[in-house]
Order: C-alpha cells, then structure tokens, then sequence
C-alpha cells in the first residue's frame, strides 16, 4: 500500500509539473528573437525550462558563410600540426551502456567510455565524416573532448576558428552575470549519439552545420530514467601497432583496474531489435508508458537553452559533407533551493528494483546521477 502511494505521489508530480510550469505537449518553447537578459532569466531560468531561440546564432560567420561546412577552410585554419583528442567506438554510443565483455548475457551491461587517441585535426575530420557514412567500419570517430576545449591550447584554442563564433551568449552571459565557464566544440556524424545524462550547468548548445536532435526531461523525471549502478568500462585498441594513432581499428571493451561503478540512466529510447524493445518496455514502464519527453530539433544557426539537472539525449544529422558540428557554452548553474529539492528527490528509492544489474542496484542516498563536469571525467 505504501508503494502504490509512493507511486502515486511521484506520478502526481510528473504530471504536475507539466500542467503548472512546462506544458503538456512535448514540444518546448520555440523564440523567433533572442529573448531580453530580463526575459531570459525570468521565464526560463528561473523557471528551469528550456527554450529554443531559432537563428539565434545565424550571425556567426561559421554559420552565416557556411565557413565550418568546408574541410579546407578548417584544416587551413588549424594547421596541418594542429592534434585533437577523437573518441571513437565501435557504435557511436560514447558514456553510454554496453554488454559486458566476455559476458554470455547481453542484458548484462557496464558503462562503456570511449577510445580516446589523438590525431591531426584534417586526418579526424576525414575519419569522423568516413565512418559516419560506412556502417562497415569498426569504428565511429567523434571529437567531443569537452573540458573547455574550444578554449583549451591542447585542442582548439588560440586557433582562429575562434573569430567565427562569439565568445558568448550575450543575452545569457547577462541574465546569469557571469562568463561561460567553459567552451566546448563538438563535431560528429550521423552515426554519433549521446545517451541519457544530466550536467550541472546552464547550457547553451548553437549548432553550425548540420542538427542536433534533442529528447529532454525534467528533473523531477528521474525516476524515469531507472538510473543504477555500472562497473566502468573502457574502449581499448585491439591492435598493438594502432594504439598510437587514430585509424581505422578494432576496439575491444575491457572493465577497468581497479573496479569502480558508475551511476548512469538504463533507458535507451531507441531500441536496436524487436527484442530490445520489447524487454526495455517491460523493464521500464515508467519511462515508456509516463509522459513523452519533450523534443526539439536544433539546426544550424539556432541555440537550444538546456537547463541545469535537465536528462538529455542527442542524435544527429549531418550536413553534407557528413557531419554536424556544434558549440555549446557553460554557464556555472545556482545551487539554489531547487537543488536541494531534487536531490532530496533522488533520495527516494522508486520503484521498487525490478531485478539485478551486474554490479548491483543504486542504493538510497547513493547519489545524484552522473553527470558530465568541465574537466570531462564523470562525477556524481
């Protein structure tokens, strides 16, 4: 009886916050202007609710000469001695869940981070954009280092790409009064996808070439999204003469040493096979027959606001020379009230653990879930 009270309560408030604050239908707010500093802060942020302002970046020159669709303008740029970090998997699905290795049960799963190698910026490019387009190739290049690394001398920073986009939001940097704390460029392939996950900042995420697409919910959804506890995992090289270089290589899972878990959302919205779907459905009513999330479609010139603690995942469409790139600006959230609310709801264990993951269930009081921090490791 307690349980179905519980349950009653926490389905009550999902569909309370939608009446009161966010709307009812999945779609967000979408802005025709750049909203006022004033705007900004009172109806969004303070609100916790994202918006999408469309052409919000289409001044850049990125955007607005089509300067990043061309590969010869960005490798010019950069210089042919210019090295950047490349993820790559075998999938696509970096911080993402992934069948144990060596295991006989593909419902067994560990948290899977990718291969990280570095690589002549024209030579990632190349690979990102191949392996986006051949399904045959074992890997799948992505360039998502983050940890400020537009900014950062060791990727991206002190290059002129810089002059193509502005160093900030200005009607956010003045609704929230400070400076991005970090800047981050992203460029992927079709095949590059971003699985459920919450950030402890204020994002605000410009697409350049090509669109994002976005599956946003709340934080009061949490329990949604059936976050557990995963051993870490991590993408290795199966071949010893391609461990010093960003080709074309198989990858193999090992679990790390020592032994850690991470806690992580186990939805995936998108099931693979008939059979995924059918356990995922079976496994998480909660996400599957709740609430939709809310979608939205970033394309190139518009900026998607995401607020803090908001899950998110991404998928993408390139552009014509088979990638999408982005830039996405941090802003230090405010560890206000609604903070505290909300890890005073993850507290709550519900529901009930339907069954064992490998590594064993996220206990009460464990922790907010995982979330990605500027220097790109992952913390609670």
């Amino acid at each position: 009886m307690e349980g179905e009270k519980l349950g009653a309560a926490v389905a009550g408030l999902w569909a309370e916050v939608r009446e009161l604050s966010l709307g009812t239908s999945p779609r967000i707010d979408v802005l025709d202007t750049p909203p006022s500093p004033l705007v900004f802060l009172r109806d969004y942020v303070s609100a916790n609710k994202p918006c999408l302002v469309r052409g919000g970046a289409a001044h850049w020159p990125a955007v607005s000469r089509s300067l990043w669709s061309h590969d010869s303008y960005l490798a010019a740029i950069l210089g042919k001695d210019r090295h950047v970090s490349l993820h790559l998997t075998p999938d696509g699905r970096a911080d993402a869940l992934a069948p144990l290795p060596d295991g006989d049960d593909d419902s067994n799963l560990c948290f899977a981070s990718a291969c990280v190698r570095r690589a002549p910026f024209a030579a990632a490019l190349r690979l990102i954009a191949a392996s986006g387009r051949d399904p045959t190739l074992p890997v799948v290049a992505y360039a998502q280092e983050q940890n400020d690394c537009f900014r950062a001398a060791a990727e991206y920073g002190g290059s002129a790409l810089a002059a193509d986009v502005e160093e900030e939001v200005p009607w956010a940097t003045a609704a929230l009064g400070c400076s991005p704390e970090a800047v981050n460029l992203w460029v992927g392939s079709g095949r590059s996808e971003t699985s459920f996950h919450k950030d402890h900042y204020e994002n605000l995420y410009a697409v350049v070439t090509g669109e994002k697409h976005f599956l946003l919910l709340p934080p009061t959804d949490v329990h949604r999204l059936y976050v557990r506890r995963y051993l870490a995992a991590r993408y290795v090289s199966s071949s010893a003469a391609a461990a010093s270089t960003a080709g074309v290589e198989e990858l193999r899972l090992e679990l790390e040493e020592p032994r850690r878990e991470v806690p992580w959302c186990s939805v995936d919205p998108y099931p693979r096979t008939p059979k995924e779907a059918a356990r995922a459905r079976d496994e998480m009513p909660l996400y599957f027959q709740g609430p939709p999330p809310f979608q939205c479609t970033v394309r190139a010139g518009d900026i998607l606001y995401l607020p803090s603690m908001w899950f998110h995942h991404v998928r993408q469409t390139p552009d014509s020379s088979g990638r999408t790139i982005a830039v996405n600006f941090w802003y230090d959230m405010r560890f206000d009230i609604k903070y505290a609310y909300f890890n005073l709801l993850q507290t709550i264990e519900y529901p009930p653990p339907s069954r064992d993951p490998p590594s064993g269930e996220e206990e009460p009081g464990d922790g907010p879930p995982v979330e990605r921090r500027r220097n790109g490791s992952l913390c609670v």
